[in-house]
């Protein structure tokens, strides 16, 4: 496994993410498909054995339950200082007018929440999942910051947002001496690359490692066009971001077929390959419920795409509605 930077900071972080979205308990929350604790294990167990040592999770993943799968299994198996942990926070925890956002008091309540669920005293980086509308940035920010001197996080990062809304947040933390964003996760993948306009130029100006989510586009990416699965049927989230560019897509699913049919390997070893070839993309984040995809994983940052092949996977893309920010 290869380690590098997350973006300017000195943290070494493996080229790989394993994202824990899939991993909570299926009666809480709003992911019916996730694995349970039994079933999830193993997945965070194999990801070390293989040199993984990056984890990304959420407050409102399953309802909380999926910092704490995380957190059990990385004592279990690891030692602190030998992994680096991902949280988040704005989504709805609890009902109310409080209940959810980047207010002062939201970040305060929610990174001691985050912390006694993953069994840690401090996270490596804290990002804000959504761009609050409704709270000032500059008291995001400065929550933020407090937090960082607080040694209740390292590291701070931000998630899909607009990359105006980014320049915002780091002119904010600049002016005051605040802490500033460290990494972007970001929406990236063969069929959705609308980030290449703004969000990927900016980052790579601004030193800031991207960590883009669903590089695999929610698992379209690897398989046949019209194959359904138990999370494709019950995902709805995932059903709105490929509804109005399906035959668009289903183009450049054909064309990933291609190159991986010559080449003799998984679709999603190729499409994997090509997101790791931007130049400013640290790790993509993946998510796996079968040790298959987990392995196809980590063999995908061995292959390096040629141009003719890059040429050929995106060749078919159109332009796309922006969207990913819900």
């Amino acid at each position: 496994m290869e380690y590098v930077r997350l973006g300017h900071t000195g943290l070494q972080v493996s080229r790989l993410c394993l994202g824990c979205m899939s991993y909570g308990s299926p009666s809480r929350g709003n992911h019916a498909w996730t694995l349970d604790e039994e079933q999830a294990r193993p997945f965070i167990k194999y990801a070390l054995e293989h040199g993984i040592n990056f984890f990304d999770t959420a407050n409102v993943y399953s309802d909380g339950t999926s910092e704490e799968i995380l957190g059990r299994a990385l004592k279990d198996f690891s030692t602190r200082d030998d992994v680096v942990i991902a949280t988040k926070v704005s989504g709805r925890m609890r009902p109310g007018p409080n209940g959810s956002g980047l207010s002062r008091r939201a970040i305060m309540t929610e990174i001691d929440a985050s912390l006694r669920r993953l069994g840690t005293d401090y996270v490596d980086l804290y990002q804000i999942h959504r761009w609050d509308y409704q709270t000032p940035i500059e008291e995001t920010m400065e929550a933020l910051h407090d937090v960082i001197k607080a040694g209740k996080a390292r590291y701070i990062g931000a998630s899909s947002m607009y990359a105006w809304q980014l320049s915002k947040a780091l002119a904010a933390a600049e002016r005051h001496g605040w802490t500033r964003f460290v990494s972007m996760q970001n929406y990236l993948n063969l069929l959705y690359r609308e980030e290449e306009r703004e969000m990927l130029p900016l980052c790579q100006m601004e030193g800031i490692g991207v960590i883009p989510w669903s590089p695999l586009a929610r698992g379209r990416l690897t398989r046949d066009w019209d194959v359904a699965t138990a999370r494709s049927q019950t995902d709805e989230f995932g059903r709105s971001l490929y509804a109005k560019s399906a035959d668009a897509d289903r183009q450049v699913a054909e064309a990933l077929g291609q190159v991986a049919a010559h080449r003799g390997v998984p679709r999603a070893r190729v499409a994997l390959a090509w997101v790791l070839h931007k130049p400013c993309v640290t790790a993509p984040i993946i998510g796996a419920t079968s040790i298959d995809h987990l392995g196809d994983a980590i063999a995908s940052t061995t292959i390096s795409l040629t141009p003719d092949e890059i040429v050929q996977l995106e060749a078919q893309y159109v332009p796309h509605q922006v969207t990913g920010f819900v």
